[in-house]
């Protein structure tokens, strides 16, 4: 399909956009180019793509707030992205927008093991952070799988998690504050060097926003000091829904392992292929990470241990060694590039009362079977942050419409179910026309409301996370 040729008026207004922009950047940091603009047509949500008018890449608050000051003047939408990670299109551009990439602002400012923080630029990656502190016997726990690319502003943007946040929380269990720059280019300061600062909670606000209400350019996080000792088991099952049955057991037991992660046959066999974790042929598979001083691990092991064998696992492995444990959660944490290679998916994110996961799952399986697509199931089973993978053919029309019909029904079962719709990946525009399925319209209103107070103009990624119908007298206004 032929691109239409941009009028004359619109190639004046990105030329003087440009001309400004560059007055407060390096020449380099203004990407205006349609070939070089390419590579921001679309995050992890492949299946919608749209060029930007113009990319920028700031390195300091000074100049984002330079960006956002100019924007603002000019009536310039603005797109932030961190590393474009994002599997619900929260980082998609439109046509006449600057993308505001963080990916330059990636130093450690600050680091304090006596109050236990750390303080980074919003673009350094996820792991980086941890890896900047573990020499020292410390660690950042929020992990979601992307972690090796992920940016801590698109971490805040989404409220993150990951395995490990069944005991340590998602991001905004380990946020401490943010330097934050509005759009119309003024800088806020927000929560401090310590949790739950006084006052109104504008982090937990700010936290999960979606990019919505201005655009952070840096975090100061909460660190932990690194456990004694960790060590998975690795169980097997012939039903996932008797794999889903021993999840809510030992949650209902009140023991809390550091990470409870599921995987169906389909995930565990691609993983396997891709991997060679030594997964064994099985229909579901939890592994269950508990942590502590080798006492500690063993008491919480013999509880999880007995209550698994209450429901007849095919089988049972309890982790000798560092490198068995890492060999089983490599198969885990390559799920996603693994199914990626053997088909196109999409990736839901609905989340469920731990309770329900047999019901879950089961009907899942039905869906899929009703609509003719298969679906891989690998999530954070602990806290029921369903990720249900759907499988497809981009090239087969209507394939992709087919997945999105689909992935609405199963968003709408974890609704009806006493859930969310998300749980880490946020609304984005994968689910914004859902957001009717778990909202009255007075509570959308509400949160309308609040994004009039931060962003008058609507400027700051708009047409996202709220359904279009009630945003678009706003954002023509």
């Amino acid at each position: 399909m032929e691109m239409p040729t941009p009028s004359a008026a619109v190639l004046n207004k990105k030329s003087h956009i440009v001309r400004r922009l560059s007055k407060v950047l390096p020449v380099e940091a203004v990407i205006s180019e349609e070939h070089e603009t390419r590579a921001y047509e679309c995050d992890a949500l492949t299946a919608y793509r749209c060029l930007p008018m113009i990319a920028v890449l700031p390195e300091t608050t000074k100049q984002v707030s330079d960006i956002l000051r100019i924007c603002h003047e000019e009536g310039v939408p603005v797109v932030p992205r961190g590393s474009g990670t994002s599997l619900a299109g929260g980082a998609m551009p439109t046509a006449d927008c600057v993308i505001l990439g963080v990916a330059k602002l990636n130093n450690v400012l600050e680091t304090d093991y006596d109050n236990r923080l750390i303080r980074v630029q919003s673009g350094r990656t996820n792991l980086s952070v941890s890896g900047a502190v573990e020499e020292d016997g410390f660690f950042y726990a929020p992990d979601p799988s992307s972690q090796l690319a992920c940016a801590i502003a698109g971490n805040i943007g989404m409220n993150s998690g990951g395995a490990h946040c069944l005991k340590y929380g998602v991001t905004t269990n380990n946020l401490m504050g943010v330097t934050m720059v509005m759009m119309d280019g003024e800088i806020v300061e927000i929560g401090g060097n310590h949790l739950d600062s006084a006052g109104l909670d504008l982090l937990g606000l700010i936290c999960g926003s979606e990019g919505q209400l201005g655009v952070v350019t840096e975090a100061t996080l909460r660190i932990l000091s690194k456990p004694v000792g960790a060590r998975p088991v690795l169980i097997a099952f012939d039903k996932n829904e008797v794999a889903g049955a021993c999840v809510a057991d030992i949650i209902k037991a009140g023991v809390l392992p550091v990470a409870m992660e599921f995987m169906d046959r389909l995930c565990i066999e691609t993983s396997e292929n891709f991997a060679n974790a030594g997964y064994p042929d099985a229909e579901a598979l939890l592994i269950v990470e508990v942590e502590g001083s080798e006492p500690e691990i063993q008491e919480q092991l013999e509880k999880i241990i007995a209550i698994a064998e209450k429901h007849n696992p095919i089988e049972l492995r309890e982790s000798k060694s560092d490198e068995e444990s890492a060999k089983i959660w490599l198969g885990r944490k390559s799920a996603f590039g693994a199914i990626g290679q053997i088909s196109d998916y999409m990736c839901l994110d609905g989340t469920i009362p731990v309770s329900e996961l047999p019901y879950v799952l089961k009907r899942i399986g039905e869906i899929g079977d009703e609509y003719g697509l298969k679906v891989g199931n690998v999530f954070h089973a602990g806290d029921g942050n369903m990720h249900p993978l759907i499988l497809f053919d981009a090239n087969k029309p209507g394939d992709l419409e087919l997945c999105e019909q689909m992935g609405a029904e199963i968003l709408r079962l974890c609704v009806e179910v006493g859930g969310c719709l998300t749980g880490e990946h946020g609304v984005g525009v994968e689910k914004r026309d859902l957001m009717f399925d778990q909202y009255s319209h007075q509570d959308i209103e509400a949160q309308l409301n609040i994004k009039d107070v931060f962003d008058p103009k609507w400027l700051l990624n708009g047409a996202k996370v709220f359904p279009l119908i009630s945003t678009e007298n706003r954002r023509a206004a």
